[in-house]
């Protein structure tokens, strides 16, 4: 019960503004909001100014003019910002991101990072929180992420995610994101960051790392469920600590928390992502580690990255967490049209505990013109001495054996991506999957996916993106609880900033 007030709470507040600033595109009166603002200590202004930054206004009413601002072109002219980096090889908008690929930091060393680019943040500029946030360079920002999907299953999309539920709307993300992103631009000082973003939703279900709030989904058992756990969740994604040290090579970023897996071209949070559903070959790896990673660039051309954690989606703190090294290389050529990034994403000599595996995976970027680039990610898994995975087992049952053993997987995904105009990107996703024992997956199979989407900017602030899927297991039944040996999909969601 109190999670759906939350949610109902959360939605109202959130799409309010956004209604308002649809509905008209006359000024709004000064008088407007007054109690509100003076709730949240507005600094006053002598001097009328336009929309959100028009501080005898009140906040909601600069928050319904920055989602108004924020649906006009964007101004051509606007000179770009200062960089110490290549310059961005790709468009985003319509693009999720305008970088090659590179976890464990804010951005690339030497490519700046926009404050106050969200709605909230440019409506709090007046009060004297706001004054003090922008001082400090401490941003609020998230977004709210629905989804719909109709499926030729019925009991279960997975190994599809998030949308594991069929035939429903579901509610997927509400993230809600405090940061302070360093300046590594600039090489005179030694300069500081942190980021906190906590996650409420159903695709908790995959983010939670076991030893933070894993009780709701590890020790929550549902029958007849699609999923484990609570339907609803909590997940404080991130939790971390920067320190840029711009006289190590080129500049060096010390990490410290709970940060995403490094080598992904997909992640947890929706507006990264070129496609609603992620690959089988996603769905399955891991997620979030929670150590320290070091992040140092060499040159234009290299970056090194080499850090210790407490294991795969483990809190260093929790009983099942073991000593892991994670070390990757990111190359990006001259021309800046390639992009290969090799990762020992998890290497450590202990055996299968949690989600305890090794893991070695490569990604290559390709750029072949202003608006069409692609992706390609393949890696290996595997984990030792799993119990019920050794000889001996019966035929076809997964986990059958009296003995432990190696389970291994690998596979591979390629996205190809277009840039239709600056509004409108699309994606095509295909992936090969092989779950050797059926360790990661629940069923020993090979598996294809095919996934066709666009994503749609209505404003800086909202896309919308559908999509169609459809996929395959090749040596036994693995759809729909082990009914099918295919699924075909159609889902829409929608991503509001805020």
């Amino acid at each position: 019960m109190m999670s759906k007030k939350f949610l109902s709470c959360a939605l109202l507040l959130a799409l309010a503004p956004v209604g308002e600033a649809v509905a008209s595109t006359t000024p709004l009166a000064s008088s407007t909001d007054v109690t509100a603002a003076a709730d949240l200590g507005e600094v006053a202004s002598s001097t009328p100014a336009a929309a959100s930054d028009d501080c005898s206004q009140g906040f909601f009413s600069r928050l319904a003019n920055a989602y108004r601002e924020d649906a006009q072109p964007a101004d051509p002219n606007a000179p770009a910002a200062t960089r110490r980096a290549m310059d961005a090889p790709l468009d985003s908008p319509p693009f999720p991101n305008g970088e090659w690929q590179l976890g464990g930091v804010a951005a690339p060393i030497g490519v700046p990072v926009a404050y106050g680019q969200y709605p909230v943040q440019k409506a709090l500029a007046c009060t004297r929180l706001g004054n003090w946030m922008q001082r400090n360079r401490i941003e609020i920002n998230g977004w709210i992420n629905p989804s719909v999907n109709v499926s030729s299953s019925s009991f279960t999309n997975y190994p599809l995610s998030y949308a594991t539920r069929p035939n429903r709307v579901e509610f997927d993300q509400l993230v809600f994101n405090i940061t302070r992103v360093e300046d590594t631009v600039q090489t005179d000082h030694v300069d500081w960051g942190f980021n906190v973003s906590v996650l409420y939703g159903y695709d908790y279900h995959y983010t939670v790392t076991k030893g933070v709030f894993s009780n709701q989904l590890l020790n929550s058992p549902k029958s007849n469920s699609a999923l484990q756990g609570n339907i609803y969740g909590i997940d404080p994604m991130l939790f971390y600590y920067d320190l840029y040290i711009p006289s190590v090579a080129e500049g060096m970023v010390i990490r410290i928390g709970r940060y995403l897996s490094l080598p992904d071209i997909e992640a947890q949070f929706s507006p990264q992502n070129y496609l609603v559903t992620h690959s089988i070959l996603y769905t399955v790896d891991p997620y979030t580690q929670t150590g320290i990673m070091t992040t140092t660039k060499f040159s234009q051309q290299w970056t090194l990255q080499v850090g210790i954690n407490g294991s795969n989606d483990t809190a260093p703190w929790n009983g099942s967490a073991r000593p892991t090294l994670q070390a990757c290389v990111r190359w990006v050529s001259k021309d800046n049209n390639d992009m290969l990034y090799p990762c020992i994403n998890s290497l450590n000599s202990f055996d299968y505990n949690y989600n305890n595996v090794q893991m070695y995976v490569m990604t290559w970027g390709h750029r072949f013109n202003a608006s069409v680039h692609m992706q390609t990610e393949a890696y290996y898994m595997y984990g030792r001495n799993i119990p019920g995975f050794g000889p001996d087992g019966e035929p076809g049952v997964v986990a059958s054996s009296p003995y432990p053993g190696k389970a291994g997987e690998y596979g591979v995904v390629n996205y190809l991506n277009f840039e239709l105009n600056s509004s409108n990107m699309l994606s095509f996703r295909n992936e090969f999957y092989n779950d050797q024992k059926g360790q990661r997956t629940g069923y020993a199979t090979k598996y294809s996916s095919h996934t066709l989407g666009l994503t749609h900017w209505v404003s800086s602030d909202l896309e919308i993106r559908p999509e169609l899927r459809y996929e395959h297991s090749y040596d036994v039944n693995a759809y729909d609880g082990g009914k099918k040996n295919y699924q075909a999909i159609a889902l829409v969601d929608a991503i509001l900033h805020f």
